[in-house]
């Protein structure tokens, strides 16, 4: 009697290869689409965090700028010709990287005592550029990329009077907790601008300070004030230059000697100097 062999079915070697290979493709076609978004992600999330970082510098900059020259009525403290102009501006130079500003203003201090009593006092606030001291991301050792490439920090400052003879003012965090010595608050800073404008609109050329134009320390109604900020990695597929227009001075501006692909923020305000140029 013979027995019945029921037919076996399964796939061919073949047929394995060619889901192999079907997998494979699926599977690269995949993780390129992730690199591609991962990379989208990355750059839109580079360009959100300089702009929103310029932009709240510059808010920062605004507030104080309309602070300057305030003083409580009373205030007893004799006014410096030097020292307590309310907005000096310090143009780019080879030793200043960019412009710098200083803004003073008066304020009251509580005093320790019942009832409460207050003593008045000065402040000025200072923000600055400086060369980027860290070190190069490439692995290099040393801070190369950063000088290349341009890119410093800018920095704040807050100080107060000391009423000596002769007064100055002075970062001590001990007595004044509120002050503070130099501190980053924005990364890959390629310029910043400040021009001082008067109650006619005009730019006040040079900015006034107790040698230059020291009758118009008082006439600052408006200053303009320009951030250029570079994105941390690059962005663009191609390298070209990508010009950021300054502020009345075409040999700052930004990117025109720069050919890579880095994207770069330029961010402009008008800040009111409230109690000045009334």
């Amino acid at each position: 009697m013979k027995r019945k062999i029921k037919n076996i079915s399964g796939v061919t070697l073949i047929e394995i290869l060619i889901g192999v290979v079907i997998s494979v493709v699926m599977m690269a076609a995949m993780f390129t689409s992730y690199n591609v978004v991962n990379s989208t992600y990355s750059q839109v999330t580079d360009t959100a965090k300089i702009s929103q970082a310029g932009r709240e510098t510059l808010g920062m900059i605004m507030r104080d700028v309309r602070l300057a020259g305030y003083k409580y009525f009373g205030d007893d403290i004799p006014y410096d010709p030097v020292q307590h102009i309310p907005i000096l501006i310090t143009k780019q130079s080879l030793t200043n990287p960019c412009d710098k500003i200083q803004i003073v203003y008066g304020d009251l201090k509580s005093k320790n005592t019942t009832p409460a009593t207050f003593d008045f006092v000065r402040y000025r606030i200072t923000y600055q550029c400086a060369e980027d001291s860290r070190i190069d991301p490439k692995g290099n050792g040393s801070q190369t990329y950063f000088d290349t490439e341009k890119l410093k920090v800018l920095q704040k400052k807050k100080e107060i009077w000391n009423k000596g003879n002769p007064g100055s003012f002075v970062v001590d965090t001990t007595a004044y907790p509120e002050t503070y010595p130099a501190e980053t608050v924005v990364k890959y800073v390629q310029d910043l601008i400040f021009s001082p404008i008067d109650q006619a609109g005009k730019k006040i050329d040079p900015p006034p300070s107790s040698t230059n134009n020291n009758d118009k320390v008082n006439s600052i109604k408006i200053v303009d004030v320009l951030l250029s900020v570079r994105s941390k990695n690059e962005f663009f597929r191609n390298k070209k230059p990508r010009i950021k227009q300054s502020l009345g001075d075409t040999g700052r501006n930004i990117g025109a000697n720069s050919n890579d692909r880095f994207k770069r923020e330029t961010i402009l305000i008008s800040a009111h100097a409230r109690n000045l140029g009334l």
